[in-house]
């Protein structure tokens, strides 16, 4: 096992290499989640996997179903138009009492 100075550049460079890349934030969110749980899991390393897996698909998942979400709510806000659009519409053949003319 290598003995590793404070000052150790490579050291330094490795952990600004983790933080760029947000491994230590999600190692930190992971540890974090596990120290609060009220029970502890039976397997831990399952959990920590499983939790990563979670916070891995964070970026582009993530961005993927708001861009998604975004979509369908200019679809809907469309379709509400087009519905209000087509009720007016349809009021002109319809009496207002809903009886029907034969």
């Amino acid at each position: 096992m290598a003995h590793y100075r404070a000052s150790d550049p490579k050291r330094e460079q490795f952990r600004r290499y983790l933080e760029k890349a947000g491994i230590i934030d999600s190692l930190t969110s992971v540890l974090v989640a596990l120290y609060e749980q009220q029970d502890r899991p039976s397997n831990a390393m399952e959990f920590i996997k499983e939790h990563l897996g979670a916070v891995g698909q964070t970026s582009t998942d993530t961005e993927a179903l708001q861009q998604e979400v975004v979509d369908l709510r200019q679809r809907c806000t469309l379709l509400a138009e087009e519905n209000k659009d087509l009720k007016t519409r349809l009021q002109q053949y319809e009496p207002e009492d809903g009886a029907r003319a034969d």
